[in-house]
């Protein structure tokens, strides 16, 4: 087995040098017992005769960005295989932040499923508070447990008591130090090719060099599919925390990621407060703010969500993309690419985009757990289990680039995997309809709502020997031929992705993955936290959208002498200790792969 995965990683290196670089350490992690050898079909879990009793099952999702019940081609998957659906509850639809966690952790019962970050001691807290359920029992012969019980153990120091509280998240068997996403970097400046292409492929030196490049773009691209207005830029404010999202993302195309209000750099050689004039979030908030004064923000940034701004690149209305699972995926369409049309990376001379490396001890900072209160445990313990299977990876991590059921958008063709016709069409979140067999309706409102990696997508999927990521298969990278994908190839010397083509040019910062969560803050520090970020969060935004420069510089002294009052400085200091100590685990994350 372990000869057979080397030649595969081997052939598929021709393809996408530097992507495949650790599938010749499938076969060394024994230790972690989840080698594809040993990782047999799990998915066939018994139909739902098993369970006498349909159920409708609550799912507290902190990831999701759907709220109601699990419909489509993924809903009757679940109910043919556990008789029950799914019931999202999200926080991130009903008003973001931490509302409806604690409205409902205060009433006792989080949910039957919940999925959910343990930064901050929240795990301890809630199992402390009686909200998760010790799974060890449930657990004890099945797959996950036996298959990944380094990362899960891992996880379950969190918890501050023995046993089995939680599962971590996006679990893998490569190196800590190999980018975790497959093809695409956390962020990259992916444009509207075809409009890039008018605009006669100008090169760009620093990242405000950028802005001139948009200017052209919206000029020659002045209307999306539909005719409506295009805009080189546009926002929401679903995911703003500690800061604004969109400034953040920006500040990754050079290597940096957050952590509280600080920014870490991937190396570890860089920490800088959010507030600071000279630092990358400032910076960022400056080139928003200049790409408002030459009118290329969508003015409806500010009033949006997440799902309205999908509908804006489904229909191309915006020209630029800071994430491959907005621009990308859901407008680089057969038929778009076929017309010339859709999203490419393009690289900024300064920039070294940043990329989370493989969760070799898991990401504890998510979990899927069970609920203290939930109906039928064991039912909700075979289901977990089946989320961690082959199977279950490639249905529900559908949701974030894996293939999908077999048999609907994939089968097995002279040995390897294959689209079908429907899967060109449908992947990979198109709005297509779905065969009445499988569900009905459109694919992309079938797509598994959980939203939850439970492995990584890189590593190999043991039914088919390709990745769990469909991009990544043989097949399909073959077929990216059309004019379209060759003329991006071409201008990046032969590249067949963007990571090959960051680490060509060496401008691909990894951070080395590590399960490394925040610790539990006093209530003191929580208190100025909220209190600073609500003001970050709210001047970011004024700032983009200032009037002019010297309202932009009147904001910015108001966000930094107003948090300054609030506390800052004592919250800065412990972001500070935490980001040095995550860095140090990083550092030990890599030193115990490499000693299994």
């Amino acid at each position: 087995m372990k000869k057979r995965f080397l030649s595969i990683a081997l052939c598929a290196a021709v393809l996408i040098s530097g992507c495949f670089t650790g599938c010749g350490n499938q076969g060394s992690s024994s230790n972690q017992g989840q080698t594809a050898g040993q990782v047999q079909n799990q998915g066939n879990t018994e139909n739902n005769s098993k369970y006498a009793e349909f159920i409708t099952v609550d799912v507290f999702d902190s990831l999701a960005n759907y709220q109601g019940i699990q419909s489509g081609w993924f809903g009757k998957i679940v109910k043919e295989k556990f008789n029950m659906e799914l019931n999202i509850i999200a926080p991130n639809v009903a008003g973001g932040g931490d509302t409806l966690f604690q409205t409902r952790s205060a009433a006792g019962n989080l949910g039957d499923l919940i999925i959910v970050g343990t930064e901050n001691g929240r795990m301890a807290n809630m199992v402390t508070a009686g909200l998760l359920m010790d799974m060890s029992s449930l657990l004890s012969e099945k797959d996950v447990l036996k298959n990944y019980k380094i990362a899960i153990d891992k996880a379950n120091q969190l918890a501050g008591k023995e046993g089995i509280y939680g599962i971590p998240s996006e679990i893998s068997v490569r190196s800590p130090q190999e980018p975790a996403g497959g093809l695409e970097p956390m962020v990259s400046p992916y444009v509207r090719w075809d409009a890039y292409k008018l605009a006669g492929y100008p090169q760009m030196n620093t990242l405000e060099d950028f802005l001139t490049v948009m200017k052209t773009m919206q000029e020659n691209t002045p209307a999306s599919d539909s005719e409506k207005q295009t805009y080189a830029i546009s926002l929401f404010k679903d995911w703003d925390g500690n800061m604004m999202v969109g400034a953040k993302n920006i500040a990754s195309l050079y290597g940096y990621n957050e952590l509280g209000f600080v920014l870490i750099k991937a190396d570890g050689s860089d920490i800088q407060d959010i507030t600071s004039s000279d630092g990358q979030y400032v910076r960022a908030l400056r080139f928003l703010f200049e790409a408002n004064q030459a009118g290329l923000v969508d003015p409806e940034s500010t009033t949006q969500n997440y799902d309205i701004l999908s509908n804006k690149y489904r229909d191309g209305q915006v020209l630029t993309s800071l994430w491959s699972f907005q621009g990308p995926s859901v407008y680089n369409t057969a038929e778009h690419k076929a017309e010339g049309k859709g999203y490419m990376s393009v690289f900024i001379e300064d920039s070294a985009p940043y990329c989370d490396g493989c969760y070799s001890e898991g990401k504890a900072q998510t979990i899927i757990a069970i609920g203290s209160k939930a109906k039928d445990p064991q039912r909700l313990a075979d289901f977990i289990d089946w989320l961690y299977s082959p199977e279950g990876m490639e249905i529900s991590g559908q949701a974030n680039g894996a293939g999908g059921p077999e048999g609907l958008t994939w089968e097995m063709s002279e040995g390897r995997a294959v689209l079908t016709d429907f899967g060109k069409q449908a992947l990979p979140n198109n709005d297509v309809t779905v065969p009445e067999e499988w569900g009905g309706g459109s694919w992309k409102d079938g797509v598994s709502a959980l939203n939850l990696k439970t492995l990584c997508l890189g590593d190999f999927d043991p039914n088919n020997n390709e990745p769990y990521l469909e991009t990544m298969w043989a097949s399909v990278l073959e077929e990216n031929n059309t004019e379209f994908d060759l003329d991006w190839q071409n201008y990046f010397g032969g590249a067949r992705s963007t990571v090959e083509m960051l680490t060509k040019k060496n401008a691909l910062s990894v951070a080395a993955g590590t399960s490394y969560t925040q610790p539990e803050e006093t209530s003191d520090i929580t208190t100025l936290r909220n209190q600073c970020k609500v003001v970050i969060v709210d001047d970011s935004w004024r700032m983009v959208f200032a009037a002019d420069q010297t309202e932009f510089d009147s904001i910015l002294l108001h966000m930094q002498e107003t948090v300054k009052g609030l506390g800052y400085e004592e919250v800065l200091a412990v972001d500070m200790q935490n980001a040095r100590d995550m860095t140090a685990s990083q550092v030990q994350a890599v030193q115990d792969y490499n000693n299994r």
